[in-house]
Formats: C-alpha cells, structure tokens, sequence
C-alpha cells in the first residue's frame, strides 16, 4: 500500500471528513498540521504545485488533491486501485 500524506489544519470540516474516508477505505496515512509544524505550509504549498488549500492529500509523491478530489475516486470505485 502507499504511503499517504495529508496536511491539514484547525478547525476543517473537509479535514476531518478526508480521514474519515481514508479511515474507512482502510487507508493508514500520516497527518501534518499546517499549523502546527514549522515550515509545512511551505512544503505543502510546494508539494501542490501552488495550492493553498487544505486538507492536500498525496499517495507516495504523487499529488491527488484535496477532500473532493478523493471522494470522487471513492465514488468511480478507483479509490482502492489507486492505493496498491
């Protein structure tokens, strides 16, 4: 499985919901709160190709987006595929 990432921050209804769905697709993932650690915001932003937004999500390195970008894989059932 890949390793996934996700940044998010305080108080973010689209964060939270994000893990619940990584949660229940069995999807482990480490979490980095922009606020919270140094430096991250940049290294998101970076990552994201300029996005600010949060929650950002990444399988490996490979950028998938944020909540409704991953909820719309679960939708088309490509959710699973992708995490092998």
């Amino acid at each position: 499985m890949k390793k996934i990432t996700i940044y998010t921050g305080p108080m973010c209804n689209y964060c939270e919901a994000a893990k619940r769905l990584l949660t229940r697709n069995n999807a482990p993932y480490e979490e980095i709160d922009v606020a919270k650690v140094d430096g991250a915001k940049d290294e998101m932003i970076q990552k994201a190709n300029g996005k600010r937004t949060i929650p950002q999500i990444f399988f490996d390195d490979q950028h998938i987006g944020g909540y409704d970008e991953v909820r719309a894989l679960e939708k088309e059932n490509k959710l699973q595929e992708l995490l092998k």
